[in-house]
This record gives C-alpha cells, sequence and structure tokens, in this order.
C-alpha cells in the first residue's frame, strides 16, 4: 500500500488493498525526515522555542476539581490566560460513549472547575463541545459532562454564559493552513476559529495508534471531514491544526489514566489512577511532562509530540520546561 496525496487539500489518500501496519503509521507520523521537513518550514512560534523557559504545573490533590484549581493556579491562575469579555472555546475530550470511571473522557468535575474558573476570570461566554466518535448524545450523557456542566450553569444562573453543545455540520468551514506540512486546508467548527481564547481539556490515556493521547491529539475534536485520513500522517496534520487554531492554555486530567486499549477502553482493569493534572500556556510543554510522568515516554517516544517540537511549534526541548508542583 502507498499513500498518495490528492484532493482540495492534500489530505492522505489510501491505495492498494493491504492493511496499513502501525509499524508503517508510526514511520509516516514521526520519521526523521518529517521532523527535518518540519523544521525547515515553521520558524519558532512561541518565545520557548527561541531558549527561554516555560512553566508547567503539576498538581495532586483528592478531587478531580480540586486538581484542575491547583494545575492553572501554579501558572497563573486563569486571570492570566481569559480576559474580561472573552468568549471561550473549553475543549474536553467527550469522544467515547464511556462512563468517567471508564477514563475514555475527560471527568465531568474537572471539566466544571475549569469553566468555572473562566467565568470567575471575567469570560462573556464559555462554549464546551467535541465532534465525537461514538453517538454523540450517548457520549454527552453517559461521560457526565453535560449533565455536570448543566448543573453548574442552573446552580450559579449562568445558563447564558455557559453552554454546552453539540457540533452541526453546517458549521464546519474550510480553514486555509499556510505553510502547511500535510493539509493546506481543512474543515473546522466555526465557533472555534471565532472564540477569543480556547481552554484545552484533554485526559491522558493510551492510544493504539497514536501511543498516548494528550493536549495536542485532543484538539482533533474540531475537525470536520474524514478524520481517519490524518492519522497516516499524524504527526505534520496535528502541527498543521495547532498553527491554524492557537490554545491559550492546556489542562491535562490524568486523575484516572486508561493505560491499555485505548482510546476508547471499556475495561476497568485497564485503568489506573494517578491522581495528578497538568497545566501550561505552550500545550507541547504539558504533553511533554505528562507523556514523561505518566508513561515514561520521551518526547521523540512519540511521533506527533517529537515532529511538533522540530517544526518549532512550542518548546524544542525539555531542557526549557520548568516543573511548578504543588
Amino acid at each position: 500500500m502507498e499513500i498518495a496525496f490528492a484532493g482540495a487539500y492534500d489530505a492522505p489518500m489510501i491505495t492498494g488493498g493491504c492493511p496499513f501496519s502501525r509499524r508503517r503509521f508510526l514511520q509516516a507520523a514521526g520519521g526523521a525526515a518529517g521532523a527535518l521537513a518540519a523544521s525547515a518550514l515553521f520558524p519558532p512560534l512561541l518565545c520557548a522555542a527561541g531558549g527561554k523557559t516555560v512553566d508547567v504545573g503539576v498538581a495532586s490533590a483528592a478531587s478531580p476539581a480540586e486538581r484542575a484549581r491547583k494545575a492553572v493556579s501554579l501558572v497563573g491562575g486563569m486571570q492570566a490566560f481569559v480576559a474580561r469579555g472573552d468568549v471561550v472555546v473549553l475543549k474536553p475530550n467527550i469522544g467515547w460513549d464511556r462512563t468517567p470511571e471508564q477514563a475514555a473522557n475527560t471527568d465531568p468535575e474537572f471539566v466544571v472547575a475549569i469553566a468555572g474558573m473562566c467565568l470567575a476570570a471575567g469570560a462573556r461566554s464559555v462554549r464546551v463541545f467535541d465532534r465525537t466518535c461514538n453517538d454523540a448524545r450517548r457520549c454527552y450523557a453517559n461521560s457526565g459532562i453535560k449533565d455536570a456542566v448543566e448543573r453548574f450553569a442552573r446552580e450559579n444562573r449562568v445558563e447564558d454564559a455557559l453552554r454546552i453543545y453539540h457540533v452541526e455540520d453546517r458549521k464546519f468551514v474550510r480553514a486555509s493552513i499556510p505553510n502547511a506540512l500535510s493539509i493546506r486546508e481543512w474543515d473546522l467548527y466555526r465557533d472555534a476559529l471565532e472564540a477569543d481564547k480556547i481552554v484545552n481539556v484533554p485526559i491522558a490515556k493510551h492510544h493504539s495508534l497514536a501511543g498516548i493521547t494528550l493536549g495536542l491529539k485532543n484538539m482533533m475534536g474540531i475537525m470536520g471531514g474524514n478524520r481517519g485520513q490524518i492519522h497516516y500522517r499524524l504527526s505534520e496534520c496535528l502541527v498543521d491544526l495547532h498553527r491554524r487554531v492557537p490554545v491559550a492554555l492546556t489542562v491535562i486530567d490524568a486523575g484516572r489514566v486508561l493505560l491499555r486499549n485505548g482510546p476508547s477502553g471499556g475495561n476497568l482493569s485497564d485503568v489506573k489512577s494517578f491522581g495528578k493534572a497538568f497545566a501550561s500556556r505552550d500545550g507541547i510543554a504539558a504533553d511533554v511532562i505528562a507523556a514523561e510522568q505518566i508513561f515514561r515516554l520521551a518526547p521523540r517516544d512519540v511521533g506527533h509530540i517529537g515532529i511538533a517540537m522540530e517544526a518549532g511549534l512550542g518548546v524544542a526541548s525539555r531542557a526549557q520546561i520548568r516543573l511548578v508542583e504543588g
């Protein structure tokens, strides 16, 4: 089988009849040639890539809400990222028809805590959504996120400011990506493109193709079209996506972690309690530390993290990251 690039936005198309193996996927997604190409095309996007350090808050606490609040406070508090009057998109993982105990989606208490902090910082509107992989209504309900967000909004009388809703096909718009490594344009969700700030709230877990999924991969939930295509050049495509849609803050839920059979899981024996959260304005740095502490993986062990660093999307090395623990 070969990968050919065709169509309006150079999406990878598959030809041939044999399965695309994990080995070949990883070669395509994280190879040295791709990293060198990325380095040549992308200048550093953040000051961290120029040699300065960035902070990653690492919080331990008993409850998901407490972990979320502590992690954000360690990197300056939500007011350092959200300004009064901002329209904020809060992007959790709601992709799977799983309960919170199964650790395939972001914990509902974690999501609500982040939403509350955004409102307290002065956000005019906080919008919560995800393009799910399983049936959307079941994902929103069984994840516990829909009920938790709506209950918080009702109890605090902020129904007009805090909303959770399903994505609509009509709201995906074609967005161009200059100097893209792999996808020159893609259909992205209008609400994410128009938001003043995006707060990315992934759950840390195993992923059968990507190895692990953290902040970088979680943003695939704003993509329309056939997302399965991008897995054949996943690292480059994720760099393209984050170049086009920057994230103000990444807060990773690592309370319960799915260690095997991700991304959907289902078996509680695959879940381990870690009781941590990670936060940073630099999403690459947050992913690096979460990968290191949870999965014992270095940046170059994870294709999409390694190529993002080579591309200048965030920090360029582990040495540029300062841990702030609490």
